[in-house]
């Protein structure tokens, strides 16, 4: 990856961030409090999800000690390049798709933030239009 891809890369996760802590913000004005953290990353799963992709997260998986993967089995934003997709491309596609992936890694990293979890946030696209969005929480 060259300079200005990793700055790209950078400012499209930072944009997302700004606007997952917004619009989570919004989601959650007449919520009452989270009872813990599973409940928060549930809400992201479901409600939060759901208002970005008109689905829900497939599945979610976790350690219990601050490590959660969200996986979405047909990913909005991969959906069109598997239509695309062929063996002798594949590699392409999947090269392009950090640009794709970064915004969305923002968007959980600043929904969480604003939920009060501070986290890592890595996306691994193995099968387009698959994503796990693997987060780790960091404890302060």
């Amino acid at each position: 990856m060259n300079y200005d891809t990793e700055e790209n890369l950078s400012e499209l996760e930072w944009m997302g961030y700004e606007v997952g802590y917004r619009i989570v913000e919004r989601l959650t004005r007449e919520w009452v409090r989270f009872k813990d953290e599973l409940d928060m990353i549930k809400f992201i799963c479901t409600d939060y999800w759901s208002s970005l992709y008109h689905k829900q997260i497939d599945n979610l998986k976790t350690n219990h000690h601050g490590t959660y993967v969200l996986q979405d089995n047909e990913f909005r934003l991969l959906k069109h390049l598997a239509n695309h997709n062929s063996n002798n491309n594949n590699k392409q596609y999947l090269r392009e798709c950090p640009l794709l992936i970064a915004f969305t890694c923002g968007l959980l990293r600043g929904s969480l933030s604003n939920l009060g979890i501070v986290s890592i946030i890595k996306a691994e696209i193995t099968l387009i239009p698959t994503c796990k969005f693997h987060v780790e929480v960091l404890r302060v």
